[in-house]
């Protein structure tokens, strides 16, 4: 399907400017860079927050509640914003507006996580090890919180979400424990992004290079995050290089329109190769480019994928099996969950409504 119209209908702004980096940098495009993140006739809901700290080996790790009117017994989510490592906050859209969304639409208690930055001397494993933490406290402090530990998930996007699946790995072998779902959005699974199919590859040639992520962009961002070369990295660092088995069910949302895409496709099929015993869904969701939940809700391709998330997680159900004389493994089942499946809508969305770059908000990419 061709790319959102509230999205290509932005691309002019983009014209002439050389990198990403003087698109978010430059003054002289200072006004071309307000209008493209510009979401007119969007308000993201009000929900009630408030902040913690959790405690964490490298010190405490921020943490936003949001909390929905009535929290009691309710689902929860653990969200890990992107932002190639090095980029991105609470109060960038794919942060604060999806957590409100959820919130608001489906009563769920989402903690967004304030992972330390791989910047001025941070590499792995200390965002990760943030955001093992940040899960550790949510689930034994889901009473105070009002949720049920057996419907706790985690997720993130982008580079969230190499720290979500890479959290779930940590906490399946240091504690034999699993989350109820790994919501997984545009994730860079791989130290080494796979090669695109001959058909990504041509969709790719619609995107303009500055919102696009080549080999020795994605190199760059992984050598930082590790601190050093790629061929260092363990399973924890990059979730495609883990055994998978043991995993809890995982839900993959790629963007039609992503360079990243070809990391998520080969991480779904390793997890479905993997997870004889829980349910793997990956899903493409059309029209819409790397870091899409970046974008308001008011556009449907957004919409759906918010509901997608929220049937997810509150769908799942906890059960514990012991099957083939191994350890018990933390097994859920999502009814009606399927190997693939398409967030297909319109391409037209409501009038007004604009498109984000990668990072919108918060800066970042990735």
């Amino acid at each position: 399907m061709p790319i959102h119209p509230g999205i290509a209908s932005k691309f002019h702004l983009l014209e002439g400017i050389s990198s990403f980096q003087q698109f978010m940098e430059d003054p002289a495009v200072a006004d071309r860079r307000k209008a493209f993140d510009e979401h007119p006739g969007y308000d993201a809901p009000a929900v009630a927050t408030r902040m913690e700290e959790t405690p964490g080996p490298h010190g405490p790790v921020p943490a936003r509640i949001y909390t929905p009117d009535r929290a009691d017994n309710a689902p929860c989510l653990v969200w890990t914003h992107g932002g190639a490592f090095i980029a991105g906050d609470l109060d960038m859209p794919e942060a604060d507006w999806v957590a409100r969304e959820l919130a608001s639409r489906a009563g769920i208690v989402v903690i967004s996580i304030d992972y330390r930055l791989c910047n001025d001397g941070v590499t792995y494993p200390v965002p990760h090890d943030d955001v093992v933490a940040a899960m550790c406290w949510a689930r034994h402090n889901a009473q105070s919180l009002g949720v049920n530990a057996d419907r706790l998930s985690i997720g993130g996007a982008s580079a969230g979400a190499n720290l979500a699946a890479g959290a779930a790995l940590k906490l399946r072998d240091a504690d034999c424990w699993q989350p109820a779902q790994l919501i997984l959005a545009y994730p860079a699974a791989h130290a080494v992004i796979p090669a695109p199919s001959a058909s990504l590859a041509a969709l790719m040639t619609e995107v303009p290079e500055i919102l696009r992520f080549p080999p020795a962009m994605t190199h760059a961002f992984n050598v930082n995050y590790l601190g050093g070369p790629v061929s260092h990295a363990d399973g924890y660092a990059f979730p495609a290089l883990a055994a998978l088995d043991g995993l809890c069910p995982t839900i993959m949302m790629n963007a039609e329109y992503d360079d990243l895409r070809a990391s998520g496709e080969a991480f779904s099929a390793a997890l479905a190769l993997a997870l004889t015993s829980a349910d793997v869904r990956q899903v493409q969701v059309k029209t819409m480019l790397h870091a899409f939940l970046n974008l308001p809700a008011s556009l449907e391709p957004v919409s759906a994928a918010l509901e997608l998330i929220i049937r997810t997680s509150g769908e799942a159900t906890k059960s514990r099996i012991t099957a083939n004389g191994r350890r018990g493994l933390s097994v859920w089942q999502v009814p009606g969950a399927h190997t693939q499946a398409s967030v297909e809508r319109s391409s037209s969305g409501p009038a007004g409504m604009g498109a984000g770059r990668p990072g919108a908000g918060g800066g970042g990419r990735g």
